[in-house]
């Protein structure tokens, strides 16, 4: 091949390495029809940009390195960082990384390509112009991805007998028939609580907090969201199936012996503290709701961004829109109503946020959350706590502050 060939070679190996890794990362799971069907979507967009690269010229070959690089660049990015942490070099991750470097490669042709008709200096912009929109586009389509495409979580060796507590083991359906597993602590007072832990983790990961809270006499279900753990269907990390997971949950509860099916409340952290409040708005059951570490799942939870924050927040707030778009696309699951929406529809019942003190957009998340309804929603903002921190932080005050707030909000009605 002649020296003036290998660009256009170059640039077509970019495209095709591209569109192998994403093949596999697409066609890796589900039912065989939609396995085929998201692989065939792949192949039907990589052919005719394997055919511009080699007919088209420069500007238009950019055009479709361009459009490549980008979804190669952010699939790689949001899937080959969190499955190598969480699972190791696998063929997921390494796929990943494939995708990831080619997206990257098609992305730097592109933006040659694309701009080279262009003269002086203004080339010079217009390649920033390029790499800015390129890296809004990525960096959105990327955390979408992620929270889409969350890698396997494992429960781990330690139970609650580890804490010195009695258990069970348990497993029921959410209500679109997911089948979600965790432990029951049975209850002492004949109230009980759903306890949710964050993205990315599993029951595990709130054993203390299912140590306070049984310790001061209230039955505990801990369970893995689904996708986590030992629960079935696909995770979402933005929690957009929270409301079928906890209403699935609370009917366990409800069915239990010695649960009063009257006094059942929600406990949750980070994304589990947004499932809690948006499940309390569909679920009248939920008397009561802690959430710790809340801050946001949906777009319209981020429109406070550009009051605190001006053009930085603008901008925030853009890339979030575009973010949820895309998290919209890729998951059956549809956005929940935003959290101040939640506060306001799960009304009379309380609600206790507790807020990092190290974390500055939890606070002001909290208040605003607050100012939905002064009359029954409490605050508590923990002093050199970061995120979810707040029992490690300050485990004198939660294990009397979250109990005393279970307790009146759970009292048996008269």
């Amino acid at each position: 091949m002649s020296p003036a060939g290998r660009p256009v070679l170059f640039r077509v190996a970019a495209v095709v390495a591209a569109a192998a890794a994403l093949a596999f990362l697409v066609g890796r799971d589900g039912t065989p029809l939609w396995q085929a069907t998201r692989v065939l979507v792949v192949v039907l967009l990589a052919v005719p940009a394997g055919a511009a690269i080699l007919r088209l010229g420069r500007p238009l070959r950019g055009l479709a390195l361009l459009v490549v690089g980008i979804a190669a660049t952010a699939a790689g990015a949001g899937i080959a960082a969190a499955w190598l942490t969480k699972s190791g070099f696998g063929l997921t991750a390494a796929a990943g990384a494939l995708t990831l470097v080619a997206g990257v490669a098609a992305l730097a042709f592109g933006a040659a390509d694309s701009t080279a008709a262009i003269r002086g200096w203004w080339r010079a912009a217009g390649v920033l112009g390029v790499l800015l929109v390129s890296t809004t586009l990525v960096l959105s389509l990327a955390i979408a991805v992620a929270a889409t495409n969350v890698p396997p979580t494992s429960v781990g060796g330690e139970t609650p007998a580890d804490r010195g507590l009695a258990f069970e083991e348990a497993r029921f359906p959410a209500t679109d028939g997911a089948g979600l597993a965790g432990w029951y602590l049975p209850t002492q007072n004949g109230a009980a609580v759903v306890l949710l832990h964050g993205a990315g983790s599993t029951r595990s990961s709130v054993l203390d907090h299912a140590a306070v809270l049984a310790r001061a006499g209230y039955g505990v279900l801990l369970f893995d969201a689904r996708g986590h753990g030992t629960s079935g269907g696909r995770a979402m990390d933005f929690g957009w199936y929270g409301d079928a997971d906890i209403t699935g949950a609370v009917g366990y509860l409800a069915a239990r012996p010695g649960v009063d099916p009257s006094r059942i409340a929600a406990v949750g952290l980070s994304m589990g503290g947004e499932e809690a409040i948006g499940a309390a708005a569909a679920d009248s059951r939920l008397r009561a709701v802690v959430a710790e570490g809340a801050t946001g799942r949906t777009a319209a939870d981020k429109a406070w961004l550009s009051e605190e924050y001006g053009f930085r927040g603008l901008l925030q707030e853009g890339i979030d829109h575009l973010t949820f778009w895309f998290a919209d696309l890729m998951t059956e699951a549809g956005p929940p109503r935003s959290l101040r929406e939640a506060v306001v529809a799960m009304a009379p019942r309380p609600l206790l946020l507790i807020a990092a003190g190290e974390v500055p957009d939890e606070p002001i998340v909290a208040e605003r959350l607050r100012a939905a309804a002064p009359e029954r929603v409490e605050v508590w903002v923990v002093p050199g706590a970061g995120h979810t921190g707040g029992l490690t932080t300050a485990p004198e005050e939660w294990r009397a502050r979250v109990p005393a707030f279970l307790e009146v909000a759970l009292a048996p009605e008269s």
